[in-house]
């Protein structure tokens, strides 16, 4: 700026002040955003943009989730089937069970010798015999008078 002899200052565009000490922005920052020089803001945590006037997600939302603010709180809403703080965790309302992880919303990842929708049907490689049940990976649960790995051996009575 140019200072006169009346001490007043003449300021160059995009500041103000009496000593032109301070920068304007236009329009104005928003959110409780600070203006550093003309026309550029330091926004607060949870926005964003030239004049802080989006609402800004720290490492964004996930999974199609949509960064909101709800009473000046920043936060990510969802997709249907997501949750977590950026919407990173899928949902598995039927459970996975027996270590088995849900992946995307519905779907779980089992491991070997699970299987199903919840990770609850064992697998056994070898069929059980005259109406057993596999009930862990390679396990049967035989009806009597079987017994054996695979239900085979017929006791004699």
């Amino acid at each position: 700026g140019l200072c006169l002899a009346d001490g007043s200052c003449l300021c160059s565009k995009g500041y103000e002040g009496q000593r032109c000490q301070h920068a304007t922005c236009y329009p104005k920052c928003k959110n409780g955003g600070e203006c550093l020089q003309p026309g550029k803001c330091r926004c607060p945590p949870g926005y964003g943009g030239r004049y802080c006037h989006k609402v800004s997600c720290e490492g964004g939302c996930r999974n199609g989730g949509e960064c909101i603010s709800v009473n000046g709180v920043v936060k990510c809403l969802c997709a249907s089937g997501w949750t977590g703080s950026r919407c990173q965790e899928a949902i598995c309302p039927q459970g996975c069970r027996n270590n088995g992880a849900c992946v995307a919303p519905g779907i779980c990842s089992c491991p070997a010798g699970w299987v199903g929708r919840a990770c609850h049907l064992a697998v056994c490689k070898l069929p059980c015999q005259h109406g057993g049940k596999c009930i862990a990976p390679n396990v049967c649960r035989c009806r009597l008078p079987y017994s054996g790995p695979q239900c085979t051996k017929k006791r004699k009575e």
